[in-house]
């Protein structure tokens, strides 16, 4: 395992593999404290550009995106009450409170030294439990993937939002954008109506690029009227004291490892993390009541736990290929267009990318620790950004891309006209992860039951008679079970 790391160091510190990197943290975290613009679309603008790179370089980017964007919600989070990604939501009770007593730089460094150790903790849980659970889905055959890809879709339960109903319509639309094109048993087309260039199916980055990337801009557009003041604020003393920090670190490392739990748990994410975290830090607290005023520990809690998440949501998405949460969904997406198949095998053929992504995930977290510090005067003017330069550049890069992944125009119109879909979606509170897990989801889930079926000569009982695959099925069902009662009353609405 050390030598695993070390290799993956030594290619990480590489010149141009560390730019890369770098690119990827830096542009992470603008993306992230840009209110609207999260890590997914952070990692869908990458796309184009990952497709001129080798594999291991282009994880190294993508984890830096990853990373640098969880923690760059906190940014407008502090300094404007604007949580740049969900998962910064609570960060803002206590760091806008805290800027607002002119402490915006003293927030934003408690921020950057949790998300830091937050992030670093979940690596190294990352680094011994992947590889373990690795080994173990090497067993896995046919039936074994299909059980488990049906636990994946049960997903779909966990991030349908306040409607289970649309999340399942979401996740069923997914579905049928899957079913477009050649059967790949029977070479019989689906629902293309005889139009030539739906022969061949969507692609998954123009789906991907509308869903996500598009639409939020159709609704950022659509937001800008309401306009958003930026406060001045006297960034100074960044770093807290020997003192505070000892304190800290006392809220830091539960928290973190808080974080990483949560985010094994497919389904899961960073909001549910650090709001969990913000709680429990307030329970164990001598004085509760200033929770919400101002208190570092309610900046320090959330922070860890969100990028906690970073390392543990990796941990289904690099063994089981099974994303852990809407960002880790995308860069599956963004994985296997590169040529990168997520799963038990990865580290047993790929063993260079495995070591890449543990190195480039501990030397993203110090890069953020680095960056935050020596940067934290410069992120005022990120969220000054001007909108009409913005959002003009973005869907430049978004047409770019959709046109460079064929050379086809026809990529093009099918990324607006997702875009549409996803904005009416978004007006709607239609959920758009249940869409991409269904897209994703869906045709591994096909392939492996028809070469299950095959292998069993079509004896539909072989779906049920192996102990792993009813494993899967238990837990699928205790997750849709989990997620219906979770909601309020629970009902579905």
């Amino acid at each position: 395992m050390e030598t695993s790391v070390l290799q993956g160091f030594l290619f990480v510190l590489q010149p141009w593999h560390f730019l890369f990197l770098f690119i990827g943290v830096a542009g992470g975290i603008v993306v992230g404290a840009l209110p609207g613009l999260t890590g997914s679309v952070g990692i869908i603008l990458l796309l184009p550009f990952l497709f001129y790179v080798d594999p291991a370089t282009a994880m190294v980017m993508l984890c830096g995106m990853f990373c640098g964007a969880i923690y760059g919600g906190s940014i407008s989070a502090i300094l404007i009450s604007t949580p740049g990604t969900p998962s910064a939501a609570a960060t803002l009770l206590d760091g806008y409170p805290m800027a607002r007593r002119g402490q915006a730089g003293r927030a934003i460094g408690i921020a950057t030294l949790a998300s830091t150790g937050g992030g670093i903790i979940s690596t190294f849980c990352l680094i011994f439990i992947a590889p373990e659970l690795a080994h173990f889905a090497l067993r896995f055959g046919p039936v074994e993937y299909f059980a488990l890809m049906v636990f994946g879709l049960t997903i779909i339960a966990s991030v349908s939002g306040k409607s289970l109903v649309k999340g399942l319509m979401s996740g069923v639309f997914g579905l049928m954008i899957a079913l477009v094109g050649l059967d790949p048993m029977t070479g019989v087309p689906r629902y293309s109506f005889d139009i030539p260039n739906l022969m061949i199916g969507f692609h998954l980055l123009p789906v991907l690029i509308g869903l996500f990337a598009i639409s939020q801009i159709f609704v950022q557009i659509e937001e800008q009227a309401k306009g958003i003041v930026l406060s001045k604020q006297q960034l100074t003393g960044i770093l807290p004291p020997f003192r505070e920090l000892i304190r800290l670190i006392k809220v830091i490392v539960p928290s973190s490892f808080l974080g990483t739990a949560i985010g094994v748990i497919p389904g899961t994410g960073g909001a549910i993390a650090s709001f969990m975290a913000y709680n429990e830090a307030r329970r164990f607290s001598k004085n509760p009541e200033s929770f919400g005023t101002g208190n570092p520990a309610g900046v320090a809690a959330p922070e860890a736990a969100n990028n906690g998440t970073t390392g543990g949501a990796m941990v289904p998405l690099l063994t089981l290929g099974i994303p852990g949460d809407v960002v880790t969904a995308v860069m599956l997406g963004a994985l296997m267009l590169i040529g990168v198949r997520p799963g038990p095998l990865l580290f047993k053929e790929s063993p260079d990318i495995i070591s890449a992504v543990f190195a480039g995930l501990l030397m993203a977290n110090v890069l953020i620790l680095i960056l935050g510090t020596v940067s934290v005067r410069l992120f005022p003017m990120v969220l000054r950004v001007p909108m009409a330069i913005l959002f003009p550049l973005i869907f430049g890069l978004c047409f770019i891309g959709s046109f460079a992944l064929a050379n086809s125009v026809w990529n093009m119109v099918v990324a607006l006209a997702f875009g549409v879909i996803g904005y009416v979606m978004r007006k709607n509170e239609f959920p758009a992860a249940p869409v991409i897990l269904g897209v994703i989801l869906g045709p591994i889930a096909e392939d492996v039951l028809g070469r299950a079926l095959i292998s069993a000569y079509g004896d539909w009982t072989t779906l049920v008679r192996s102990p792993i695959a009813l494993f899967f099925y238990a837990i699928a069902i205790a997750s849709v079970t989990y997620s219906l009662l979770r909601r309020p009353g629970g009902k579905s609405e």
